[in-house]
């Protein structure tokens, strides 16, 4: 269905059309600035786990640098004519949030902007603030129970309510929240942060409509929306070629029943530009897998899955002409008319029935991008990144010095996966802005002592051009304490393509090397930690793009000296020959060449496109490769 406009036959100014989109995305900065300024919570104050959006009356995202919740579930529940100056609504209920809430931790303020022409103020806007808390109640410390079998176990679901009266907080309500947490006292402070963030953002907004008027600033709308999708469809629609494709991925467990592949399945059309209602790209679910006992469900089938077309989209970019062009592109409403998404009937990962647990739903819509980019990759030889796993929740809880109760949970990155022009990025997040938690912080405020944070070496996918690198991070435990994980990866990699190799999964040993050393499950929610004992983290590193056996000598030689690729990974993956000590290694360029060519002799000529690692015959029956893997598995002629 196409997007509506505002409707104005206001003449836009391209130059006054600037003013206003950068005043956009400045209202943005500063509502989130002001949220990182004011709040309390470490995952909000300190990782930047949060995110604002702009939207238009029409509910149409006008800004682009990151992804944002919805204000449909706002509308539908609230008709615009009765909100009031001063009004802020707040849910987290991911089954009533139409897609945009994917777990009950994230918490959504919406605040309406007003206008007043004469006749009285009109909602014309609205500012709009999620982000992940500390704890909203559930059955385990954090709110994210990996083994929880309905969201009831989850923590406290609010729909779309009233959280303030035209300037009046609702206490009652905020009452019953806050009691329900573990942390009342930062919630409290997150809530008010976002609160007063939104209604200073509604303040900038409508001094933006009396500078310029309603009638200007529309057309601006309808103008920024359209150039979006007018942009996409001349620079990224125009890269892949008319015809079908298929790819699927998986997650590797969902806390409940045993490992195994749960498919995520995407069969990517692309409607040509003399074909009706082309150009554009069909994306259709059919084929994943059933909904998951456990917390991996991800509510996507909402509002003709708006907010998984705005989620995705950003892959996309990956098909712009040059690497700097792509960093221009912004993602807002003016996407979601070029892309139509098909989804399999209730009951599939992406489509649960209530009450369906959801916390861990990172597992599907981090997955997805790695699908799609997949699909893609078949479409154009290639010529798109190999996987990332940039997210995973892991962290402490227990009693601190002063016996009081303490949560410690960051979000760490891992690497992006390589591309054709570039080896992949090291420590990455997927949330922009968002990063790993201070050592000299968390150490002030938490019984643990970070002895490690660096890069976990080895960990990057081989490839022409490298996967980046994942964390490694070494926590000793000053007091006795629980160590949580929701993550996934830990047996399935970050694939590789068109050569490359898949990166290190992700894994968590307690005692590393000493006499009580063990793994510890990628879904753990008290795995006991005594004083005194170390925790080991080491994060995913993205997948390897091209050849590894082509990647320039000279740049493995540089890895090794980095400490990012062993003398010993050097010669296996890349089939380089490194000579001298530690701080001056070199090539033996006769005994690489040779050993290039040895390794190059035993393939079979039968590879997969993608690589996914020795671990996905753990859970495939042996076998070592998907039917889609190859380039024409899946292809439509």
């Amino acid at each position: 269905m196409k997007t509506q406009t505002l409707g104005g036959s206001t003449v836009v100014d391209p130059v006054l059309q600037e003013i206003v989109a950068g005043s956009l995305a400045s209202i943005e900065m500063e509502v989130e600035t002001a949220i990182g300024r004011t709040s309390r919570s470490p995952m909000i104050r300190d990782a930047h786990d949060y995110r604002a959006g702009i939207h238009d009356r029409l509910l149409r995202k006008l800004t682009g640098r990151s992804y944002s919740a919805l204000v449909q579930p706002i509308a539908r529940d609230f008709p615009l004519e009765t909100m009031r100056p001063g009004d802020v609504f707040f849910h987290n209920d991911v089954y009533q949030s139409e897609g945009g809430i994917g777990h009950l931790p994230d918490l959504c303020v919406t605040v309406p902007v007003f206008h007043d022409d004469g006749n009285g103020p009109e909602v014309v806007a609205f500012v709009q603030a999620f982000g992940h808390h500390d704890d909203i109640g559930g059955g385990v410390p954090g709110s994210m129970p990996s083994h929880a079998t309905s969201v009831f176990e989850e923590g406290l679901m609010v729909p779309p309510i009233k959280l303030w009266d035209a300037g009046v907080p609702n206490r009652a309500a905020l009452s019953i929240m806050t009691r329900n947490s573990r942390m009342p006292d930062s919630l409290a402070a997150d809530l008010d942060a976002e609160c007063s963030a939104c209604l200073m953002g509604s303040r900038r907004l409508t001094e933006l409509f009396t500078r310029y008027g309603r009638e200007t600033i529309e057309a601006c709308f309808d103008a920024i929306v359209s150039g979006t999708t007018e942009t996409y469809r001349r620079e990224i629609l125009s890269k892949i070629p008319t015809g079908t494709w298929t790819w699927e991925d998986y997650a590797e467990h969902d806390g409940v029943d045993d490992p195994k592949l749960h498919t995520q399945r995407i069969t990517l059309t692309k409607v040509g530009e003399d074909e009706p209602e082309g150009p554009k790209l069909i994306i259709d679910f059919t084929g994943t897998a059933p909904q998951a006992k456990g917390p991996i469900n991800h509510c996507g089938d909402y509002a003709d899955g708006n907010f998984l077309k705005k989620w995705l989209a950003p892959v996309l970019r990956n098909l712009a002409d040059t690497p700097e062009r792509m960093a221009e592109l912004d993602v807002n409403e003016g996407v979601v008319d070029l892309i139509d998404m098909r989804f399999p009937p209730p009951g599939t990962l992406v489509t649960p029935i209530f009450p369906a647990p959801t916390n861990a739903r990172t597992f599907v819509i981090l997955r997805l991008l790695g699908v799609l980019s997949g699909v893609v990759a078949k479409a154009v030889d290639g010529r798109m990144p190999a996987d990332q796993e940039t997210i995973r929740y892991t962290g402490v809880y227990g009693n601190d010095d002063s016996g009081e109760p303490y949560l410690m949970r960051e979000v760490l990155g891992g690497g992006s996966g390589g591309r054709y022009y570039a080896d992949g990025e090291d420590t990455i997040h997927v949330v922009p802005d968002s990063r790993n938690l201070p050592s000299e912080f968390t150490e002030a405020r938490f019984p643990f002592i970070v002895e490690r944070l660096g890069l976990a070496k080895d960990s990057g996918g081989a490839g022409q051009f490298r996967g980046g690198l994942g964390y490694e991070k070494l926590i000793r435990m000053r007091k006795d304490a629980h160590f949580m994980s929701i993550a996934d990866r830990s047996i399935l990699a970050c694939w590789g393509v068109k050569g490359g190799k898949a990166g290190e999964s992700f894994s968590v040993t307690i005692d590393p090397g000493g006499p009580n050393e063990r793994v510890v499950d990628a879904l753990a929610d008290a795995e006991f930690v005594p004083a005194g004992g170390l925790i080991r983290i080491r994060t995913t590193g993205g997948g390897g793009w091209g050849d590894p056996l082509d990647r320039d000598v000279d740049h493995v030689v540089r890895d090794v000296l980095w400490g990012k690729v062993s003398v010993e990974a050097a010669r296996a993956d890349y089939g380089v020959v490194i000579t001298g000590d530690a701080d001056a290694p070199e090539a033996d360029v006769a005994a690489t060449e040779a050993l290039r060519a040895e390794l190059r002799g035993a393939r079979t000529g039968d590879e997969a496109f993608f690589d996914r690692g020795p671990g996905y015959a753990q859970l495939s029956g042996g076998a070592d490769s998907a039917e889609y893997d190859f380039l024409d598995g899946g292809a439509v002629a």
